[in-house]
């Protein structure tokens, strides 16, 4: 079992940060991928970036260049540092790590972009 924890999302204005942080509850060396998913109402859960094990770290195409996803071992925990945000950003935003048997959803933040 992995419990994910989920911090930093908000209000924001267009062109402003946000950095979402998900802390893993045992060491993210055991997961496959580790990353992060939006869903904005009526739409599908789509993946924002993801640290694949051995594979390098993968982006969707709206988000490269403005969103950068870091780990950190120590702390478990993975972060979405998102830059230059766009109305078409806010959604919520799930952390998600994927093992061997099957995969972890966080609870969801909530980002909106707007003036």
């Amino acid at each position: 079992q992995v419990e994910l924890v989920e911090s930093g999302g908000g209000l924001v204005q267009p062109g402003g940060s946000l950095r979402l942080s998900c802390a893993a509850s045992r060491s993210i060396f055991s997961f496959d991928a580790m990353g992060w998913y939006r869903q904005a109402p009526g739409n599908q859960r789509e993946l924002v970036a993801v640290i694949i094990s051995g594979g390098g770290t993968n982006y969707a195409d709206s988000v490269k260049g403005r969103f950068t996803l870091s780990s950190d071992n120590a702390k478990n925990s993975v972060y979405l540092q998102m830059n230059s945000l766009k109305p078409e950003d806010t959604a919520v935003y799930y952390c998600n790590v994927e093992t061997f048997l099957r995969g972890y959803w966080g609870q969801g933040t909530q980002v909106t972009v707007s003036s």
